[in-house]
């Protein structure tokens, strides 16, 4: 039976969305306007499923990129994901920014087999979120958040290849300049199409998450603070 699957990015200041049929992608719509996702990622979706000749209920599966990244774009596209799937009693898929993001990088690199692909998101200051990953999108580092430094990665730069892409790389390239293992791709962004790629596989595989428990992975505690009252 014929799958369609909606797919959400809003992990980042791009609020994207994807639609695929059976992995093949019908369309995609995405947003870059900052603190924008919560009021258009839900017109986004009406207008995507619109122009494809498709509604709410014809949908299969809802996938979301499940971080690390933005916590309150996170947080919008759970929402936004979770309300779906409860309506429609349709699974929940969630799939990692990162590896969405080594995804992008390995498909558009030539003899991908010969690097290890290192997302970098911004994390503030001199931090990253990032991991590591073969061609085939297989765990070699599991997602962490890292200080970076001259020596970050270091040992795996001895003996491997490495291609560094992601909003975190741009401070990362002048500590390394000098490392001839460090390769940098520019314009890999997150996507709602590698989303919907990677959540094909996971659909498959029937990977669901919990509707009613799922939380994004937000890599590192989110701390919050009360505003002091004025007097």
């Amino acid at each position: 039976m014929s799958t369609l699957i909606l797919s959400l990015e809003t992990s980042s200041p791009i609020c994207s969305v994807a639609l695929h049929q059976d992995g093949t992608l019908l369309g995609q719509s995405e947003l870059r306007l900052e603190k924008s996702h919560s009021s258009h990622v839900s017109v986004l979706i009406e207008q995507l499923l619109e122009n494809t000749g498709n509604t709410v209920h014809n949908l299969g599966a809802v996938a979301l990129s499940d971080g690390p990244g933005s916590y309150t774009g996170l947080r919008i596209g759970a929402a936004a994901a979770k309300g779906l799937c409860y309506a429609l009693n349709i699974p929940l898929l969630a799939v990692s920014t990162l590896q969405a993001l080594a995804h992008q990088a390995a498909a558009c690199t030539s003899m991908p087999e010969n690097f290890l692909y290192c997302p970098m998101l911004d994390a503030r200051r001199m931090e990253v979120y990032t991991a590591l990953y073969t061609h085939e999108g297989a765990e070699v580092l599991a997602p962490t958040p890292l200080v970076l430094e001259a020596d970050t990665l270091a040992e795996q730069m001895t003996h491997h290849h490495l291609l560094f892409f992601g909003n975190g790389t741009a401070k990362f390239q002048p500590l390394i300049a000098e490392q001839p293992n460090a390769n940098f791709l520019t314009n890999i962004e997150p996507s709602a199409i590698a989303v919907g790629e990677l959540a094909q596989q996971a659909y498959l595989r029937q990977e669901f998450r919990d509707v009613a428990y799922y939380e994004p992975f937000y890599l590192k505690e989110v701390y919050t603070t009360t505003p002091k009252s004025k007097t």
